[in-house]
C-alpha cells in the first residue's frame, strides 16, 4: 500500500468516526437526558412522590409529559415525548405500559405519547 492510499485510508477512517459516534441515544437515555435538560429545574423527585400527583397511571403519565412539554414550548416529537414518559415510569411510577422496544417513529411510539 503506498503513502496515497495510506493518507486516504486515514482520512476515510477519520471522517467515518464522528459518524459513528453521533448515533441516536438508547431511548431510556434519550428519555433521561431530555427529563434532566428541560425538567428537573422544577420537578424534583419530590413531585413524583407528592399525594396528590396528577400521574396515576400509564395514560395519565404520557398526557402529563406531553402537557409540560407542550406548556414549556419545548415542541417535542411524539417520540421524544413517549421516551421521556418512559423513562420516568421506570425511576418513578412502575405503572403497566405499552411495550415499545425503542423510538424511531413506529405507531407504537406515537400511540404511548398520544395517550391523553
Amino acid at each position: 500500500m503506498g503513502m496515497i492510499e495510506r493518507s486516504l485510508l486515514a482520512c476515510l477512517a477519520a471522517c467515518a468516526l464522528p459518524a459513528a459516534l453521533a448515533q441516536p441515544a438508547a431511548p431510556a437515555a434519550r428519555g433521561e437526558l431530555l427529563y434532566s435538560t428541560h425538567c428537573i429545574a422544577c420537578h424534583s423527585r419530590e413531585v413524583h412522590w407528592r399525594q396528590k400527583k396528577l400521574a396515576t397511571d400509564w395514560a395519565s403519565l404520557a398526557a402529563q409529559v406531553r402537557r409540560w412539554a407542550g406548556n414549556a414550548g419545548l415542541g417535542w416529537s411524539d417520540d421524544e415525548i413517549a421516551d421521556v414518559a418512559r423513562y420516568l415510569n421506570a425511576v418513578h411510577y412502575r405503572f403497566a405500559a405499552p411495550s415499545v422496544t425503542g423510538s424511531g417513529g413506529d405507531a407504537s411510539a406515537r400511540s404511548i405519547a398520544q395517550a391523553d
